[in-house]
């Protein structure tokens, strides 16, 4: 019998048919995940910034829950901030909670910090406005982006993951400490090993970065099988 001993909350867009699946891989036994979603249908600037102000309610229901974390969990809302205001964004709704609580895109930076990463090659579905973006929430942070490739798409979701190893793979540099895979809606969790194994470097992406975030914020230092060097490492 399995012992029920943590619960985690991600707050994710309505759309976001992934996080929550692999999430839920890498918690395994014994730890439960419980989403709070907000209204997205389409990725435009004035929605993506919209998400980041419901996300106080979704964050209080999820506290009626007495979860032990919380995550928001769209990535692309944290990027339309600076890093300073995304940090200052999860210091916020942990006041109002008192529940640990990172987003996605903070906990990104810091895993690649972690991972001893300045110069990045970047990989994600995104079409180039939202690439844009994220280019400059990570050079704003001290990173250097030295490949960044998107598919155009606003069908996420619907990726398959060797689509996903593909595009990465275009992306790597010899000169990258590290590769970066963009988006919470992005099926990543089945090619971050053999991403590093090929390209002899670590991988973070934003569901992995998320996850590693969230446990890392409460003291869990548990590694997970699958989900690449941030677990071994950091």
């Amino acid at each position: 019998m399995s012992t029920w001993g943590l619960k985690l909350g991600v707050i994710v867009p309505s759309w976001n048919t992934v996080m929550e699946y692999e999430f839920k891989r890498m918690a395994g036994e014994g730890t439960s995940l419980h989403a709070q979603r907000i209204r997205h249908t389409a990725d435009t600037e004035e929605n993506v910034k919209w998400l980041s102000t419901q996300a106080p309610e979704a964050a209080e229901l999820l506290s009626h829950a007495k979860v032990n974390a919380i995550c928001f969990g769209c990535t692309g809302s944290g990027f339309l901030k600076t890093p300073q205001e995304d940090r200052d964004f999860a210091v916020d709704l942990q006041r109002r909670t008192g529940i640990s609580t990172t987003t996605s895109s903070a906990s990104i930076v810091e895993a690649l910090r972690k991972m001893g990463a300045k110069k990045i090659s970047v990989a994600s579905p995104y079409e180039p406005w939202m690439n844009e973006k994220l280019r400059e929430y990570l050079e704003a942070d001290g990173f250097e982006v030295v490949a960044m490739k998107g598919l155009g798409t606003q069908a996420h979701g619907s990726v398959q993951p060797e689509q996903v190893k593909a595009l990465t793979m275009e992306v790597v540099r010899p000169e990258a400490d590290a590769v970066f895979i963009s988006c919470s809606n992005f099926r990543t969790l089945d090619i971050i090993e053999a991403v590093e194994r090929e390209s002899g470097k670590p991988v973070v992406t934003s569901n992995q970065a998320a996850m590693w975030g969230s446990l890392r914020g409460i003291g869990d230092r548990r590694t997970i099988p699958g989900a690449g060097r941030l677990f071994q490492e950091a």
